[in-house]
């Protein structure tokens, strides 16, 4: 893109770092860069539109205190070199640690592929029968319907994403919480700021937070609704 000459290049960055060097080369090449869902905050990039990861991970943490009342044992899964995943990690971790009752027994890395986030969660369920919550950082064990089979009823699950089949799995009572990402807004929001870049508008903002949906049991069906809205372009 850079020896293209493009007007501009919008990106989610899985390994923000490992990007950010090109980023720079770009910026430095007269081409504004902005990112969407997964940020490069070392770059030059000129604006991120997305999920405040953070705050999204202090969410799942709160969500999982109040489930299990203060008190119990909790397993997380997350991957590695993500600046995303991290940052929600930190903010599930921080939540966590203000419910002393909690216990962290187990962090898995599921790479992100899901195949290996169903073998995580089964032996780590034998690990563990009496696990009171995953917490996952990804949607890996909500992205298949099986992932999720030998969780027990009595463990609770708080997944990132939304997208089928994870409301589906909630509605089965399989997933108690999930987080929503503005997954329509990806698409449309980058592409505005280039071109009011592109006609001398900068961003009135570096860091655009999209906010997220929280969804459980009492607001899964309207929220399929508006997604399948959405989805159809209303």
């Amino acid at each position: 893109f850079i020896t293209q000459r493009v007007d501009g290049i919008a990106i989610s960055c899985l390994n923000g770092d490992f990007l950010t060097e090109t980023i720079n080369r770009a910026v430095d090449a007269g081409i504004p860069v902005v990112t969407w869902d997964a940020d490069a905050p070392n770059s030059k990039r000129i604006a991120f539109y997305g999920v405040d990861d953070k705050a999204g991970g202090r969410i799942m943490g709160e969500e999982a205190v109040k489930l299990l009342n203060g008190k119990g044992t909790v397993a997380l899964m997350t991957s590695i070199g993500a600046t995303n995943l991290q940052r929600r990690l930190d903010g599930v971790l921080e939540a966590l640690a203000k419910a002393p009752g909690l216990r962290l027994v187990d962090t898995v890395y599921g790479k992100d592929d899901t195949a290996k986030a169903a073998e995580l969660i089964a032996t780590g369920t034998l690990r563990a029968p009496d696990l009171g919550a995953w917490i996952s950082v990804g949607g890996w064990p909500v992205f298949t319907r099986n992932a999720l089979v030998p969780v027990p009823r009595s463990t609770f699950v708080i997944s990132f994403d939304t997208i089928q089949p994870a409301p589906e799995l909630l509605k089965a009572g399989k997933v108690q919480i999930l987080i929503g990402q503005k997954y329509f807004g990806w698409g449309e929001e980058p592409v505005k700021m280039l071109a009011g870049i592109k006609a001398g508008r900068m961003p009135a903002q570096t860091i655009i937070d999209a906010g997220v949906d929280v969804v459980r049991a009492d607001n899964v069906d309207a929220y399929i609704a508006e997604f399948k809205r959405l989805e159809a372009g209303k």
